[in-house]
């Protein structure tokens, strides 16, 4: 029988074909633009209907989070609409670091990712669909290293500024679906959270930071190989023009309180960070910050406040990280959303572990918690 073909000349593609044998491949994953970062992977399976496919993804020790591939289950789908989990290894004594996937397509075609993508065209309709949204107002940043628009959404009434960006890191395609489930219940008239938010709030959305590096297949970095979340106290229109228009956003319209939304490829849950350590803290700022992390762990069990990251010593805050440059810059409690591309280990489905539909799921919790958390303050 032929030999599958294996293919990745798509939207938000990353796979290097080194050898195929029958139904077995083995493969790396392309860099990062003008980077040294790699770890995103998406690519398509053809002639492959009901024969089991053993996929090898070497090289991965000297991945940008080697410590991302134990318990990790590879994301596959077979009509770009469900996405699964495929029964999934990880060797890190085999060639360097061997991801061995394991699955059996029912069709002629399945699709294999490290999380289920969020494509520049699906991105569109997002725009597109909430923009047509009864007091909703778009309006483009700035433009990309590619000539992509930064995209920004706008709608409420209120007087506290609220500012929701997403996919700083592209390969962190969890954070899109957030952003549409975001959407999904702010633009929805009948939602009485939604419709409260509104007359409290005046939201700025960016649902995509990142297109080129989206678009490009990268894991973290946009066409000139920056870090955008590294940019945040001196950005450029050289190196950083996506997040040089955002930040001139913000600085017009000031910041409330801002959630800046991540994946994180090693802890298998979801977490809030902070902004400990910046120089101007104060505990009111604080106190902000906890007490919102606390309403959202208090409404779902898809949250949880036992791991996350280490805190920063008094004065040591990262100032070109965007949560610790708001939280400086405006006196905002900022903080940066991190869910898994593992699973929510607190509460795993061994079907599709996190998946988008529980981030669209998070984002109504978040959006619920923000009400409680500004009503509490009136």
């Amino acid at each position: 029988m032929s030999d599958i073909a294996i293919n990745a000349a798509f939207d938000s593609g990353n796979i290097v074909v080194e050898e195929v044998s029958g139904t077995a491949a083995r493969l790396t994953i392309r860099r990062d633009s003008n980077s040294d970062f790699f770890q995103w992977f998406h690519f398509r399976v053809s002639n492959c209907a009901g024969r089991p496919l053993e996929l090898k993804i070497t090289g991965l020790a000297a991945s940008a989070y080697p410590e991302g591939w134990p318990d990790y289950r590879a994301c596959v789908s077979e009509d770009r609409a469900y996405w699964g989990r495929a029964d999934t290894s990880y060797d890190k004594a085999e060639d360097g670091g061997t991801l061995t996937i394991r699955y059996q397509p029912a069709g002629d075609l399945a699709w294999f990712a490290y999380f289920a993508p969020f494509s520049w065209e699906a991105h569109q309709d997002l725009v597109a669909e909430a923009a047509l949204c009864e007091g909703v107002s778009h309006r483009v940043l700035g433009l990309s290293l590619d000539g992509r628009t930064i995209d920004c959404l706008e709608m409420g009434e209120g007087a506290a500024q609220v500012w929701l960006y997403a996919r700083q890191h592209p390969g962190e395609s969890m954070a899109e679906w957030w952003m549409q489930g975001a959407l999904d219940m702010l633009c929805d008239a009948s939602d009485p959270v939604a419709r409260r938010l509104r007359q409290l709030c005046r939201f700025h959305i960016v649902p995509n930071c990142n297109p080129d590096g989206s678009v490009r297949g990268n894991l973290r970095t946009n066409a000139a190989g920056v870090n955008l979340n590294r940019e945040w106290a001196s950005p450029s229109a050289e190196r950083s023009p996506e997040v040089l228009a955002i930040r001139n956003a913000m600085d017009e319209t000031g910041v409330h309180f801002a959630m800046d939304v991540h994946g994180d490829e090693a802890i298998a849950a979801n977490f809030l960070a902070g902004f400990e350590g910046i120089p101007s803290w104060t505990d009111a700022q604080g106190d902000g910050f906890t007490r919102y992390r606390a309403i959202l762990d208090r409404r779902t069990p898809d949250f949880q406040t036992t791991l996350g990251y280490p805190e920063a010593a008094p004065g040591k805050a990262n100032l070109t990280m965007s949560t610790n440059q708001l939280a400086e810059r405006f006196g905002a409690v900022a903080m940066t959303l991190e869910m898994p591309f593992k699973d929510h280990a607190p509460l795993p489905d061994p079907e599709q572990g996190w998946s988008p539909e529980r981030c669209e799921a998070l984002a109504r919790d978040c959006l619920g918690a923000l009400l409680e958390w500004l009503e509490e303050r009136a």
